[in-house]
Formats: C-alpha cells, sequence, structure tokens
C-alpha cells in the first residue's frame, strides 16, 4: 500500500506524521525550498534545512518517503497516480487541486483533499469511483485575479490550521488503505478555527461535471 502526498508544506506535514507513524509508505513531490517564514506552520522542516529542498527535509523527518522534487503537472500526474493507492492532496494553488482531482477521476483512485487559509480549512474525499469530484463542487478555476484563488503563502494561516487538516487527511487515507468507505465522499467539511467548530455540506454527482460524468 502507497500514498502520493502532493505537496510537502503545512498540509503535506500534518498527514505525512500520521501516515508515516502508521507505517505507511509514502512518494511525496514538491518543488519548493524551506523558508524561514514556513516554520510555523510546515513542522516537519528546521532551520537547518533553510534553502534546501523540503520534500528531502520531509524525507529526512519521517520513515518511508520517496521524495520527489518537482511539480505535479501534466506531464507526470498520470504516472505517479497509477504508482499509489490513494492520493493526498496537500497542494496550496487551485490549478494543481484541479489536476489532481482529474487524474485521480480518470485513473479510478480515491483522492483526500484539504486547502487551509487563515483561520479555516476545508475537507472533502473524491472515492475511487471517481463520484462526486471535486469538479462537482467547484466546477473550474475562478478568474484570473479571484480572491478565490490565493494562497496562504498570499494571504497567511494560522500555523496549526495545517496541521489539522493534515491530521484528518491521514486519517481518512488511512481508513481507505484499511478498505473502509471514506467518511469524506460526497461530504465538503468546513473548519473553523475561530469557532472551533466543524460544518458539513453534503453534496451530489454534478450531471454535468466535466470530470466525472
Amino acid at each position: 500500500m502507497s500514498v502520493l502526498v502532493i505537496g510537502a508544506g503545512g498540509l503535506g506535514c500534518g498527514a505525512a506524521m500520521g501516515l508515516a507513524a502508521a507505517g505507511v509508505k509514502m512518494t511525496v513531490i514538491d518543488d519548493d525550498v524551506v523558508e524561514e517564514s514556513n516554520l510555523h506552520r510546515q513542522v516537519l522542516h528546521t532551520d537547518a534545512w533553510i534553502g534546501r529542498p523540503k520534500v528531502e527535509s520531509l524525507a529526512a523527518a519521517v520513515r518511508g518517503v520517496t521524495p520527489i522534487r518537482g511539480r505535479f503537472d501534466a506531464g507526470n500526474a498520470a504516472r505517479l497516480v497509477a504508482a499509489c493507492d490513494v492520493i493526498v492532496d496537500g497542494s496550496d494553488n487551485l490549478p494543481t487541486k484541479f489536476l489532481a482531482n482529474d487524474a485521480a477521476v480518470l485513473a479510478r483512485k480515491p483522492l483526500v483533499h484539504a486547502a487551509a487559509i487563515e483561520g479555516w480549512g476545508q475537507l472533502l474525499t473524491v472515492p475511487a469511483g471517481g463520484r462526486p469530484c471535486y469538479r462537482c463542487l467547484f466546477e473550474d478555476l475562478p478568474p484570473a485575479g479571484s480572491d478565490a484563488g490565493a494562497s496562504c503563502a498570499e494571504i497567511g494561516v494560522l500555523g496549526p490550521v495545517p496541521g489539522v487538516l493534515g491530521a484528518l487527511q491521514a486519517v481518512e487515507a488511512l481508513r481507505i488503505l484499511r478498505g473502509e468507505t471514506p467518511v469524506f465522499a460526497g461530504r465538503l467539511i468546513r473548519y473553523d478555527s475561530r469557532s472551533m467548530t466543524f460544518r458539513t455540506v453534503r453534496f451530489q454527482p454534478n450531471p454535468t461535471c466535466g470530470a466525472c460524468r
């Protein structure tokens, strides 16, 4: 059993800790380097790794990681997704999230998505059958310049929030690897750290979805 983790930032670190502790083998892909401003939320990285690749830092921090320094893109998505059992999306930009969804749906592999910004975050799972998927809810990229496409690097995020979401991604991925039904399929989970609440929005397959219909 293996998991593809897209992104070695705050979400990826949170997910990787839980998966590694359970003995799961991971491939982690990220093209960025460790920066001092990231350390409050990317808890597997330290001052000693500043300026060096995040994937190498993460691989040094936990067991069972095959690091790939690079961007998850159209050139490698199909190959990486085909080689894993579950995809954990810890990316910090919408184009990568849509690509991860489309590759997972095409390969019929389960995808556990998360995003975190400011004091809140969200989760959903695309099941192995591909329906409903990320595009059933969000449909397409927002217009250029829209705040909807801003990342936590641009707007900021409360440090522990990505860790909370990443840990939940690890729990969901482990459930799927054990053959259990994913909890977050057909459910968008919204986490608000200010009120310390979780809100569930249920959604159905979109009959006009461009990915899974």
